[in-house]
């Protein structure tokens, strides 16, 4: 579970005084209480949430830090990257490009579809199977390209 692991790096961070560190676990704990509160009870979130939550976070970040970017703050920027930094040490290996579109292409081939008009479908099983490995937004960009 990553909750138990989070507290475990918050105390190292804590006796190696690391403070970028110590800033992007405590994002991480605080979103992971959240999500549990918000359900209505205190049992631990299962894996496969506690990586949404992180996905989540992530996304967040890069979309604070392309805003920081294009307002030349470099420093808000900065920060930024080193939290996504260190909540992506917690988030499955990303595949490559090439992984990503054999997957897909296999998907294809086992539905039969042929057209853009089935993307939502592919979209869906592929979401699916890639879930926590790849960014949505890429494979989109991938399905529609195999599709067209």
């Amino acid at each position: 579970m990553i909750s138990t692991n989070i507290d475990q790096e918050i105390k190292q961070a804590m006796l190696s005084k690391d403070q970028v560190k110590l800033r992007g676990l405590r994002a991480i704990k605080a979103a992971l209480l959240l999500a549990k509160t918000e359900k209505g009870h205190a049992e631990d979130l299962n894996e496969e949430a506690e990586i949404k939550i992180l996905q989540k976070l992530v996304k967040q970040r890069k979309e604070s830090a392309d805003i920081y970017k294009s307002q030349n703050r470099e420093d808000l920027y900065q920060v930024e990257q080193e939290e996504i930094d260190v909540i992506s040490q917690f988030l499955p290996k990303q595949m490559e490009r090439a992984e990503i579109e054999a997957v897909i292409a296999k998907i294809i081939a086992e539905t039969g579809a042929s057209s853009i008009k089935e993307m939502g479908k592919i979209m869906g099983l592929a979401n699916k199977e890639l879930s926590g490995k790849a960014e949505g937004k890429l494979i989109g960009e991938i399905v529609k390209s195999q599709l067209a």
